[in-house]
């Protein structure tokens, strides 16, 4: 993979490929953060007793904060690749840990041309932002396995967008073709420039030592197999174009949510609330009790629905999801279905 970047790039750079290679990397390993963000980030951890979920909120809400945080995260001496989300690498840092981070990054002003990169970080920030709240509101409705995970992913997914920004003069008519779809757009980046971003992304991933599953995901979020994270960052990237009324493939839309668990129903009711139904989410801190069954039927029960409506979307009988429910209830014991609603919502199980 590394060959056919440098040759990429040395076709359009009289056998420097490398060299600028090199240098675009290295720019990005040096991404600056928003000054907003990291002045809260400073004065959060200054006051003393901050919790993992403040800093988390925080930290989520910036591209080059998130790289910082998992990048020391993972190559601080401990177990390398294996601290794949921002609660568990606050948890390792400890505040003291992030606060020193956040110093040290280079900052840009949100209403100013950050030097040499001039805009494109905070549009790229903004982007990654709203394919992490897409994410979040999909892994709500749907069967992810950890949401940390897919919100890190989210917030990561089109790093590889700015190297080629850096290597490739040209690279911003690509990204300004407002007539291509995101797939389309890709195949575009691989027809002209012979690599695309997505692959890039993910050699910059594994260069910073983060997780191969963050790395593979990066790497195959514009793919059509897509499964699992990258099936989850797939189908929150397409929202969030189509909520900025882009083109983007119905087909695609479709079978993204399919592969996430979400049928035709859930996946237009994300479509439609975007961007209105964001809101904080609550940070998993132990495992959820409840089998995958007991979980939507809780989730439905959450949204107001009677048995008869989560049995015929479940495919069961109505008695069946009852017993469902009752399990739910002894197991995080809760006395009735108001009160299972509000522990499982403020453990982050639904």
């Amino acid at each position: 993979m590394a060959t056919q970047m440098q040759s990429g790039g040395a076709g359009r750079s009289s056998g420097r490929g490398g060299h600028r290679l090199s240098a675009a990397f290295d720019a990005v390993n040096h991404l600056p953060a928003l000054s907003e963000t990291v002045a809260r980030v400073k004065q959060l951890t200054a006051k003393g007793g901050s919790t993992t979920g403040e800093l988390t909120d925080l930290i989520e809400s910036d591209t080059a904060v998130t790289v910082a945080v998992l990048r020391a995260a993972n190559n601080g001496g401990g177990p390398r690749g294996r601290v794949s989300s921002v609660p568990d690498a606050v948890d390792l840092l400890k505040p003291e840990g992030v606060q020193s981070l956040a110093s040290r990054l280079d900052t840009y002003d949100l209403f100013r041309s950050s030097g040499s990169w001039k805009l494109l970080p905070e549009r790229a920030r903004r982007h990654a932002v709203a394919t992490r709240y897409a994410a979040e509101r999909i892994a709500e409705l749907s069967h992810v396995a950890d949401r940390d995970e897919l919100a890190a992913t989210a917030l990561l997914h089109d790093l590889g967008r700015l190297v080629l920004s850096r290597l490739y003069p040209d690279y911003e008519e690509i990204l300004a073709d407002g007539r291509l779809t995101p797939e389309e757009r890709t195949q575009r980046e691989r027809r002209e420039l012979g690599i695309d971003h997505t692959l890039v992304g993910g050699v910059l991933a594994r260069r910073w030592g983060l997780p191969p599953r963050i790395a593979s995901a990066i790497e195959r979020h514009h793919s059509e197999g897509a499964t699992g994270l990258a099936a989850g960052v797939r189908l929150g990237d397409l929202i969030v174009h189509q909520s900025q009324g882009e083109p983007v493939s119905e087909t695609a839309l479709e079978a993204m949510a399919e592969v996430c668990g979400l049928g035709p129903n859930r996946l237009r009711q994300i479509v439609y609330e975007f961007p209105h139904a964001q809101r904080t989410r609550k940070i998993r801190r132990e495992p959820c009790p409840l089998s995958r069954r007991e979980s939507d039927a809780l989730r439905g029960l959450a949204e107001g629905k009677v048995y008869k409506q989560i049995a015929g979307e479940m495919g069961l009988s109505a008695s069946t999801v009852r017993t469902h429910l009752h399990n739910v209830y002894r197991k995080i014991g809760a006395a009735d279905r108001a009160q299972a609603v509000l522990v499982a919502r403020d453990r982050g199980w639904i």
